[in-house]
């Protein structure tokens, strides 16, 4: 059973559906090749005994026109009836009167003797297979053919001679070339309907078998069409009772990645307030301290635990962020129809009191290309795509520096909606600009940065399918391109 087990572990790699046609027409197959290999058989058998019988028939109707005149033997054949016998020449008869042990009497000479181990039985034919030479030669060398026949002996009894019974072997030998032909015709007859049959019934069983897969593929395109956030449970009543019990461990699997969903976004939102809050206090109190205090040392120790708490608030800030951007939090993130120009504005809108603090230009820059970008529409997650742009735009802010300009602008490349951010801020170097989505990776060691914010960018445009990429601005500065791709249509209003 070696060869069983060895096609099971090969059948896992196609398909279901055809491992059950396979399995149901593979014995069909069986019969059918049994049922051919009875039916030829049979064949062989009834037609033998049709025609032996004729056979035996000739043989007494030979052996009726010899006569025993006193020791010799008279044949009173006519030439007409051995024009009868050989008129067919793919049916011939061939026949021979003769003397035992071999004293030819009339009849071809060609004929097989019965096989030495034939007793001879009075009035009784024995019947044998056996080839006869044919078309000699003009100088009389070998035969050119051979045909196969059928031989009846028939054994008969004249009379007697000095006491001892007298014998002579009537052999009529018929060619089998019709005989096969007759086995052919049956075999062919029998297995060629049989064999429409099989056709007709792999037709049904393969769409039988689609039919009853139907439900199997209804549940794989529902598990396929899916979105990554959608863990609703799948409808057991919809499925057959075969699949019911591996729908109801997808819906158990479904439900246990819900909860540790559910509880790593808990974990978030508490450690976010649990951190937050003690930092927030730390910061003020350095702020009273240093309001309170002139000694110049006491305020340089003060400058710097305010500015680590900063830093401390501000890592943590993105640690939060980049943990809700990851992508088993970001599955439970709804995400809807954004129209993309109104968006941008009031995120960038948001960043403009920052941008004065730090003396930075932000604006908007409204010119847009062949398709108008308040036509643009993108599925997104308004909280998410706000935080990727919050972050590119304090960056920008960050490193920048005083009286630089920064520039966002939304257009379109192709099937995706870009948003542009460009600044004349000293930019990043080429060798550098790979790498500063890693995370913890910085360009650069001024600034409150912690190395995540391009991080986070790049994370949640992926989470989008799109992309996010860095250039260089002449004369200097850098411009951050985020490609998204576009929604197929405006909601209905």
């Amino acid at each position: 059973m070696r060869w069983l087990s060895h096609f099971a572990s090969r059948a896992g790699a196609v398909s279901l559906h055809r491992q059950l046609v396979v399995w149901v027409l593979l014995p069909q197959l069986v019969l059918w090749l049994a049922g051919g290999i009875a039916t030829y058989r049979l064949a062989v058998r009834y037609v033998n005994q049709a025609a032996d019988a004729t056979l035996s028939q000739a043989a007494r109707t030979v052996a009726g026109q010899v006569r025993a005149v006193g020791d010799r033997l008279v044949i009173d054949f006519p030439y007409a009836a051995q024009k009868v016998l050989e008129a067919d020449p793919t049916d011939r008869y061939f026949y021979t009167v003769s003397m035992p042990p071999g004293q030819l009497i009339l009849g071809n000479h060609d004929i097989p003797a019965p096989p030495s181990h034939m007793t001879p039985r009075p009035d009784d034919p024995y019947f044998y297979d056996g080839e006869i030479a044919q078309g000699a030669d003009k100088t009389g060398g070998a035969y050119r053919s051979r045909t196969k026949v059928r031989i009846a002996a028939l054994y008969l009894t004249y009379g007697e001679a000095a006491g001892q019974r007298q014998w002579m072997l009537v052999q009529v030998a018929r060619s089998m070339a019709n005989r096969e032909n007759i086995w052919k015709m049956i075999l062919v007859d029998t297995l060629l309907p049989l064999s429409v049959l099989i056709l007709l019934m792999t037709m049904i069983v393969w769409v039988g078998t689609g039919a009853g897969l139907a439900p199997l593929l209804r549940l794989r395109r529902e598990v396929e069409g899916r979105s990554p956030a959608d863990l609703t449970p799948l409808r057991a009543e919809a499925a057959p009772q075969e699949l019911r019990s591996l729908v109801r461990a997808l819906n158990d699997l479904l439900a246990s990645v819900r909860q540790n969903i559910d509880a790593q976004q808990r974990f978030i939102a508490d450690a976010a307030h649990q951190l937050r809050t003690p930092l927030a206090g730390l910061k003020s109190q350095t702020e009273l301290a240093l309001d309170a205090t002139r000694d110049p040392a006491l305020v340089a120790r003060l400058q710097r635990v305010h500015q680590s708490a900063s830093r401390a608030a501000h890592l943590i800030n993105r640690l939060l962020m980049l943990a809700r951007a990851e992508p088993e939090a970001a599955m439970v993130q709804e995400k809807i129809s954004v129209e993309l120009l109104p968006f941008v504005q009031q995120v960038v809108a948001t960043a403009v009191p920052r941008a004065l603090r730090a003396g930075v230009d932000l604006g908007m820059d409204d010119d847009g290309d062949a398709a108008p970008p308040a036509s643009l529409w993108v599925k997104a997650n308004d909280m998410l795509l706000g935080e990727a742009l919050s972050n590119v735009l304090e960056n920008a802010i960050e490193y920048a520096g005083p009286g630089s300009e920064i520039t966002v602008r939304v257009d379109r490349d192709a099937q995706h909606a870009r948003i542009i951010v460009s600044d004349n801020g000293p930019g990043i170097a080429p060798a550098d600009r790979a790498r500063v989505f890693d995370r913890f990776v910085r360009a650069t060691s001024q600034g409150l940065g912690c190395g995540l914010g391009l991080s986070i960018v790049k994370e949640i445009i992926s989470r989008h399918g799109g992309t996010v990429t860095l250039e260089g601005v002449e004369p200097h500065g850098l411009r951050v391109t985020m490609r998204l791709p576009l929604s197929p249509a405006a909601p209905a209003p």
